[in-house]
């Protein structure tokens, strides 16, 4: 296997499981692959009145539990085994945080950078056209994912309901609030993990008060994990990297003027407020916790064994590899896995589907307590399942999805 692959890994991890809880080998090969992929080439007219045809996926892994969810994602190595990765991810996501949903996701090979606002338009249009027949609030509800924005969402949502003639807001969620978002919805994904963070160090007895966090990522889910991180438990933010590079003070950066700087600039570097430092450096920082929260395959087998974190809280997807597992546990390291850290996204982008299908909307404070209920429940169930079993953190965690996902397949007759 190659571990830069990650839908091989996703079923790598699936087959380890499998074997943990004896699961059928009929129902072990429906949960190995995705029960529908769609592909298209998209037209799309650009400025300079050329056109250009953009490759285009949707992947819904597992409906058992109910219609596929899941972000799409414009990035120029985009892959077909990337999306399938990821809709398999969010189907274990779905049902570890036990909300009535399936895996789903999609994908647009671009670079965003080099689309005017126009095209960016014409390109998320293009793409809901082509897909239209798949989406609705009971088939595949799609959401931001990585270079997606809320006026993406909207974007796709006005020609979804073009199409339809309807209005149909629950198409689609992470849109803008005037048009139907979820109160909490941009903050869900960092609060959610942190509210998973703080689980941990119950269970471990720590308290974060004055503690360090290094922070790989510094988009959307880093900078409120950061900004959450130190709100809500007292963390100190030590480093942050993003594509551009990497930042450390090791008395602490003030995580309010580092997102006030990246707005202005678009990146953390030349931030006055720290110094730079190597990636390799950044992964080898004595820190309480460390955050991957940009993309796949980030801790290796190469850089594992200088991780001196006590926690790996994984807000990314898919951030570490099979053979990088295997030594941070040896390591003693404490990970919260993936699907369970960043469930918070999807968790109030259900939220978000149910108040558009009521036509009744929550204030911020009603989505946070019931997004604090949901990563509760589902931590302990997780860490319970560790115990009991004693297995690791992911582990413990595909386990309590995957019994969950086939016994809504078998009482379907699917298997």
């Amino acid at each position: 296997m190659s571990e830069m692959n990650p839908f091989a890994m996703a079923q790598a991890q699936l087959d380890e499981v499998a074997k943990l809880i004896d699961l059928d080998s009929s129902t072990h090969e429906l949960l190995r692959w995705p029960q529908r992929e769609m592909a298209c080439r998209l037209p799309v007219k650009m400025d300079d009145g050329t056109t250009r045809f953009f490759q285009a996926f949707r992947v819904q892994h597992n409906r058992s539990r109910g219609p596929a969810k899941g972000g799409i994602r414009w990035h120029p190595d985009e892959t077909i085994d990337t999306v399938r990765a990821l809709a398999t991810w969010m189907t274990w996501k779905c049902a570890v945080v036990d909300i009535p949903l399936g895996g789903g996701k999609g994908g647009i090979i671009c670079n965003p950078k080099e689309l005017s606002e126009g095209e960016k338009e014409r390109l998320a249009r293009a793409y809901m056209r082509a897909f239209a027949d798949l989406f609705g609030v009971t088939k595949d509800v799609p959401a931001p994912d990585v270079n997606t924005t809320p006026q993406i969402m909207a974007w796709m949502m006005d020609e979804y309901e073009t199409i339809n003639r309807q209005h149909l807001p629950s198409v689609i969620t992470g849109k803008p609030i005037p048009l139907g978002g979820s109160q909490g919805r941009g903050a869900a994904t960092g609060r959610g993990g942190i509210f998973a963070l703080r689980e941990a160090g119950r269970v471990l007895g720590i308290d974060f008060k004055d503690k360090t966090m290094v922070m790989q990522g510094f988009g959307n889910v880093g900078k409120w994990a950061a900004l959450l991180g130190e709100e809500l438990l007292g963390l100190k933010l030590m480093a942050v990297a993003d594509e551009y590079g990497c930042i450390c003070n090791k008395d602490g950066i003030d995580v309010k003027a580092l997102d006030s700087h990246v707005a202005k600039t678009g990146s953390i570097t030349k931030f006055a407020g720290a110094s730079p430092i190597s990636s390799e450096q950044l992964f080898s920082l004595d820190c309480t916790v460390l955050i991957p929260a940009a993309l796949e395959n980030v801790i290796t087998k190469d850089n594992a064994p200088q991780i001196k974190a006590d926690i790996v809280l994984e807000l990314a997807n898919g951030p570490t590899t099979i053979e990088a597992d295997k030594i941070l546990e040896k390591k003693g390291v404490f990970l919260v896995p993936d699907f369970l850290a960043n469930a918070g996204g999807v968790t109030v982008s259900y939220f978000e589907q149910v108040q558009n299908t009521y036509n009744f909307y929550w204030e911020e404070h009603e989505v946070n307590r019931r997004l604090n209920e949901k990563m509760t429940t589902a931590f302990n169930a997780v860490y319970d399942m560790s115990k009991k079993r004693n297995v690791n953190m992911r582990n413990a965690a595909y386990m309590v999805s995957v019994m969950r996902v086939a016994e809504a397949c078998h009482l379907r007759g699917w298997v």
